[in-house]
């Protein structure tokens, strides 16, 4: 059973900074996909940003040049860096994994952390 635990969320003031921590039962380069989706109230879960097997990432139109996401293998922990947040990234926040064995897919969340921006 793969498990994902969501740190660091908070209330933060506008252009303030927060970095999420999502830390995995199992190694992160076991997952082809991690990556942070968001869901404000009254609005469908979004993707924040992906990292992929290999390196790449993926950045939502929202979240470019201000959202940085990273991963530590040996910590089998994924970040996101955010920095100039704005009120209209107050979400709860949402860490994903997925991975295929034996040609099955399987999909993970975490339990989701709040994140509060004040203007």
């Amino acid at each position: 059973q793969v498990q994902l635990v969501e740190s660091g969320g908070g209330l933060v003031q506008a252009g303030g900074s927060l970095r999420l921590s999502c830390a995995a039962s199992r190694s992160i380069s076991s997952f082809n996909t991690m990556g942070w989706y968001r869901q404000a109230p009254g609005k469908q879960r979004e993707l924040v940003a992906r990292i992929i097997s290999g390196g790449s990432t993926n950045y939502a139109d929202s979240a470019k040049d201000r959202f940085t996401i990273s991963g530590d293998n040996a910590k089998n922990t994924v970040y996101l860096q955010m920095n100039s947040l704005k009120p209209e990234d107050t979400a709860v926040y949402y860490c994903y994994a997925d991975r295929v064995q034996l040609g099955v897919p399987y999909a993970y969340w975490g339990q989701g952390t709040q994140v509060t921006v004040s203007s």
